[in-house]
This record gives structure tokens, sequence and C-alpha cells, in this order.
């Protein structure tokens, strides 16, 4: 991969809405041009937790309580563990000597390099609790690097030595979506979600030392596509072959974003070794009208359709091997389900979408009705950008975090910003 290195480049954001689907799920990019950052470690509000009744908040030490016009308003002991609260239009702290109630409170460690306790797990930085429009929502201000940090040990978890360069590629993936979506939910009061909506982070708890050294070692880095940081689409698990952007996402046709083989010089996968490669999902003919049901509302669809289902038949499979639409036939009709809705739409019984859009159906009848429909699939995600485990088998062959990066992100640069 072309590395270039121009400094304290001009920086582009982007604001969308959100793509619920894949491991990461960037928004329709618009794009923004803005300053370079004012900080080398920039600080970033990510939202983790969102209209919630209450939160309970501690540390090991000391605690300092600010409103945002009034500076410090009081101090907590080492070892203090008080309940959030909404009452009217403020938050409120359940303190032993009294409440303290403001619209805006922040929480902050007396010690700088302390860390604060969210509901059983730690994070760093600060802690920004806002009075939102149905309950409390709590923000933690971070800098960049240590958000990183956070997401890369959430993403990957605990990996071996000899996987660090998986980590390191992971860690630039996720600093240019990080950078890339800054503000996205600005009218919520933060840049970031924690959960898939954006990239997932778990604070401090998801944290290692290998996430860690490999953040440090790729400090500032982002992919840049003509200068601009790119769409950094990644998920878990792609079967062997990634696929093209516009499949999973209206308007992602970037030049970076095409079908790649993924596939060692053997014809083996690289994401061979993922848990969810191969995988399988079932329902009886009741389960099937009930999940339906359910999931069909939620694309607009009419529930007419989820009763007496008399075929699943896939109808539209291009280049790249994964489902691109999908007919249900039953007694009032026949409906066709497109693109990621297919997997949202067949909802395995754990919950939350399919797996994947690689997939082969299999029906069981009796005396002309569906007793039953399987699936077998392989894979786990949008199979768009990159694929982690994918990654993971890369960095275990002796590929370093560029020669990882190009082949998910053909033509891009690695461009150092501070």
């Amino acid at each position: 991969m072309r590395e270039a290195r121009r400094g304290r480049a001009a920086l582009v954001a982007a604001v969308g809405l959100a793509l619920l689907t894949g491991s990461c799920a960037p928004p329709e990019p618009v794009l923004l041009t803005a300053p370079a950052p004012a900080s080398l470690d920039p600080e970033y509000r990510v939202g983790l937790l969102v209209n919630v009744r209450r939160a309970t908040i501690g540390s090991g030490g000391g605690l300092r309580i600010e409103d945002p016009d009034e500076g410090d308003i009081r101090h907590l002991d080492a070892g203090a563990s008080f309940d959030a609260v909404t009452r009217g239009p403020d938050v409120s702290l359940l303190d032993t000597r009294g409440p303290v109630s403001r619209p805006v409170l922040v929480i902050e460690p007396v010690d700088s390099t302390g860390t604060l306790r969210l509901n059983g797990r730690d994070y760093r930085g600060a802690l920004e609790l806002r009075r939102s429009d149905s309950g409390l929502t709590v923000i933690n201000r971070i800098p960049l690097e240590a958000y990183v940090a956070g997401v890369v040990g959430a993403e990957l978890g605990q990996r071996a030595p000899g996987e660090v360069e998986a980590l390191k590629a992971q860690a630039i993936a996720s600093r240019t979506y990080a950078i890339r979506n800054q503000g996205r939910w600005k009218q919520r009061g933060y840049d970031l979600a924690s959960t898939t909506s954006d990239q997932v982070y778990a604070g401090e708890t998801a944290d290692n030392s290998l996430a860690i050294a490999a953040t440090a070692a790729t400090r500032g880095e982002i992919l840049t596509w003509n200068g601009q940081p790119i769409d950094a689409f990644y998920f878990s698990t792609c079967g062997g072959r990634t696929e093209d952007g516009v499949a999973a996402f209206a308007g992602a046709a970037r030049p970076y974003l095409q079908s790649v083989d993924d596939v060692d010089p053997s014809g083996r996968p690289w994401c061979a070794s993922s848990p969810r490669f191969h995988w399988t999902a079932g329902w009886t003919a009741g389960e099937l009208a009930a999940t339906l049901r359910r999931t069909l509302p939620q694309e607009n669809l009419p529930t007419a359709f989820a009763g007496g289902i008399t075929d699943v038949r896939i109808i539209d499979r291009p280049r790249t091997g994964r489902v691109a639409s999908l007919a249900l036939s039953s007694r009032n009709g026949r409906v066709v389900i497109s693109g990621q809705a297919i997997r949202r739409v067949l909802s395995p019984a754990d919950g939350g979408p399919l797996r994947s859009a690689d997939f082969t159906i299999r029906i069981s009848r009796s005396g002309g009705r569906i007793e039953r429909v399987d699936i077998e699939g392989r894979g786990n995600g949008h199979a768009v950008g990159m694929c982690q485990w994918g990654a993971i088998g890369r960095a275990r062959a002796g590929q370093d975090y560029r020669t990882i990066l190009a082949s998910y992100f053909p033509g891009t640069d690695i461009q150092r910003l501070y």
C-alpha cells in the first residue's frame, strides 16, 4: 500500500442515516470539508447509554462533579457509588449528602489517570450526564486514541501476539471511521454510539495489552482515498469473498469497496478459522410465521404474508454468490425482499439478523405443505470492506497491517494525521 506522509492534511467528516447491519454500520456519506484537529489527540463524545431510567456510577478514586456553567459543585471520596436518575428537566445524582440536580452534569476522576465505573464497567475520560427526550443519556468524553484502543479490544477481543498486525489494521479502520463520522449524532449530544450502529466500544474493560500496543503503533494513521478519509467498513467473516459496497449500503459505490477474493494461495479462505465460517438456522412452519409477523412490519411489509407460507425461493444471486433477492410466497400473495432486508426478515431464533446473505435453503414438506425451512450459510456480517477473521488469518501467515488493509481497500493510502 502506498503511504502518503502529508502531515496534518484536511479531514473529511461524514454525517448521515444509520445503516444497522454488520459489525460497523456507517451512514450514507455526505462529504463535508473540515479542518485538521486542533489537538494531536482530539476528544470524542461516545453515547454509552441513551434514554435510560437509571445509571450507577462509581470509581476506585475520588470524583469531581461539575456543572458546565458553574464549575465544581461537589467532590466524592474514593470508593463512592451513587445512582443517577431523571427528575423533571434535570439529572439527579443521589448522593448520601443529598441529591445534586442539573440539566447537565459532568463527572471526572480527581486523578486524571483514573477511571470511572458506569453500571459495572470502567471508562477513561469523563462522563457527561444529560436529560434527554425520554430519560437519561450518558456520554463518555474521551481522547480519540483511548477510544480506538477500546474499540479494538471490543471488536477483536483477546488475540495472540502473532495476530497483532490484524489489531493494527483494526485500529486504523476504527480511527478512520471515527474521523470520517465525527458528529454523526450531534443532535443527540454525542459523536458516535457505542454499539454496532457505529463501532462496538466497551471502555477500559475491553482494552488489553495488544490492543493498546496496536493502537499506539499506528497512532494518528488513517486510510485515505484522494487525501480524504474513506468509508472504512468492516465485518466479522466473509466466507472467502467480500462484497461490493452497493450490495449492502446505498450510495457506497466506492472504487475501494469492490468485491475481492479473500483466499490464500491454496484457495483456502483466510477467515476459515472463524467460528461463524459455517452456520445453520431453521424454523418450523409456526416459528417462521411468528418470525415474519415480527420482522415484516419493520421493513414496511404487511404481516398478511406471514401466514400460510407456501414457498421461500432465492431469485437473484449475483457473481459474489450472496443472495440479492428472495421471494416469499403465501396464500395471500408473493413479496420480494432484497438486499440486507433479507437478513433482517429471516431473523434466527436467537435474535438479530441472519448471519450473512451467503446461504442455501432446504424446505421440508408434508402433503405439499411446508413443515420446516432450514438454511445453511457461511460468513457473518454485511461482507463489505475488511473481513476481521480474514485479517486475523492473514496476520497469522505473516502479513503486516499495510498488506492486510491494501487487500481489503485496494488503492487507498495510509496517512498519518498527527
